[in-house]
């Protein structure tokens, strides 16, 4: 194999190429419960004719291709199952464009969250992107690609629904821009009114090639920003309160939680509602729209606003907001991992309540967090689980319950978000069948020699 790393290293340098086993071992894990396998080299391009060569030589030998961003996604997207080269997108971070009037920005596919967040906010002050409850290293490309949350779901959807173009490095070695890009030098629609390619990259978790430019949209950034919790003890509840919020249109961002610890938030269910404006006057409308929305529930008397004190409305709105990957190292191990359906609103009790049987069941810490998707046309319901890496038992407790979660995911009727291996292949044995033929004819043809991050999507 020493040709293959000489190869790798002409191309990109000895200073960012690694073969070593100390290296590797970071490389062969995410902080989720997916075993750990190394790569046979790590390279760290910082150009897209970099890549191009990269992957032409791992055509030519056959060696799979791991792309990897900041390595969060807790569910092996980024371990390579079957060793090769892991190409680290960490040198590939810049902010290329940003199209104030046009409202949208280019990224380098290595992007973070964070980079772009801090680069408008010096820049340009007045717009802002949909920022996930992930860490600020979070690289954008990979929030998209599978089709992550943000701060503006319930306003606009997916993040992925928010990307305006897409450079990607195919599995030849070519490169492809998808949306007006392709003809246009702007990055304002990633398809239509052409036919929209992006499907061919998004949700493939780097099956089908490697993204190197994003564009993304972005948003009008308010003055001001507040936030109001609902707190209710009727789970069965929650989809009307739900619809009801939605319904005004009034609201950016709704987050419902429950979780057994502090005391203080046993046996309630609490919906977290982020709404902007530019003058107090705007805020106080929207506030008021609000209450009038759940005025019934709390003239029934099931459920209430919850006073907020000053100094915790500061930690509520931030973002991303650090409580949440706080939560990640409750058990002081450094291990969590969560899954979870897109499904129904309607389907919140069915959700809560698995949750609660399952941390029993397994006597594990748990937190269950719903997003809001669009107005109220679906939710994300994520069961949290914490554990301790050096506690062997309690790793095994955590996939037996994520094993039911993914089982339970099924039989109430949602789809897999972000899904493991294991999950990907629930989703294809019940796949309809001529789906499942078509991603088989993508896969093919977009990867014929079985490169691209093998394991993930792999259609028999």
């Amino acid at each position: 194999m020493d040709h293959i790393a000489q190869s790798l290293i002409r191309i990109v340098g000895e200073a960012r190429f690694s073969d070593r086993p100390e290296e590797a071992y970071f490389y062969s894990r995410d902080p989720g419960l997916m075993p750990p396998h190394k790569p046979d080299y790590v390279v760290i391009p910082e150009r897209v004719g970099e890549i191009q060569e990269i992957v032409k030589i791992a055509a030519r030998e056959k060696i799979p291709i791991v792309p990897m961003g900041a390595g969060l996604a807790l569910t092996g997207l980024i371990i390579p199952l079957k060793g090769g080269i892991v190409i680290d997108m960490k040198h590939m971070n810049r902010v290329l464009k940003v199209n104030e009037g046009g409202r949208y920005a280019v990224v380098e596919g290595g992007t973070s969250q964070g980079a772009l967040k801090a680069y408008l906010e010096k820049n340009h002050p007045r717009l802002r992107h949909s920022i996930p409850d992930s860490p600020a290293t979070a690289t954008i490309a990979a929030n998209v690609m599978i089709h992550g949350q943000g701060r503006l779901t319930q306003q606009y959807g997916f993040n992925s629904d928010m990307v305006s173009g897409l450079e990607v490095v195919l599995a030849s070695g070519e490169i492809c821009r998808i949306g007006s890009c392709a003809l246009s030098p702007d990055w304002f629609s990633k398809g239509p009114p052409m036919p929209d390619l992006t499907g061919l990259f998004l949700g493939w978790f780097g099956a089908t090639g490697i993204i190197t430019k994003v564009g993304v949209k972005l948003y009008p950034k308010k003055r001001l920003r507040d936030v109001e919790i609902f707190v209710t003890d009727r789970d069965d509840l929650i989809p009307e309160m739900v619809y009801e919020l939605t319904h005004t249109e009034m609201v950016e961002d709704i987050n419902i939680f429950a979780q057994p610890k502090p005391m203080i938030f046993k046996d309630n269910h609490h919906i977290t509602m982020f709404f902007t404006g530019d003058t107090e006057e705007e805020l106080e409308f929207k506030r008021k729209m609000v209450w009038h929305a759940l005025d019934r529930f709390i003239k029934s008397k099931d459920g209430g606003f919850m006073g907020l004190p000053p100094v915790m409305k500061p930690t509520l709105l931030e973002t991303p907001q650090r409580s949440v990957s706080r939560f990640a190292d409750v058990k002081k191990g450094g291990g969590f991992e969560y899954s979870g359906p897109i499904i129904m609103v309607d389907r919140y009790p069915q959700c809560v309540r698995k949750i609660v049987v399952l941390a029993q069941k397994y006597d594990l810490g748990y937190s269950g967090m719903a997003r809001i998707i669009g107005r109220s046309h679906a939710m994300m319901y994520g069961f949290a689980f914490t554990f301790n890496r050096a506690d062997p038992d309690m790793m095994e407790r955590t996939r037996k319950a994520l094993h039911e979660v993914s089982e339970f995911a099924l039989e109430a009727g949602g789809v897999f978000w972000k899904a493991t291996v294991h999950e990907q292949k629930m989703a294809m044995d019940r796949m309809d069948p001529n789906t499942l033929g078509l991603m088989k004819m993508i896969k093919k043809n977009m990867d014929p020699d079985g490169i691209m991050n093998p394991g993930n999507w792999e259609v028999d």
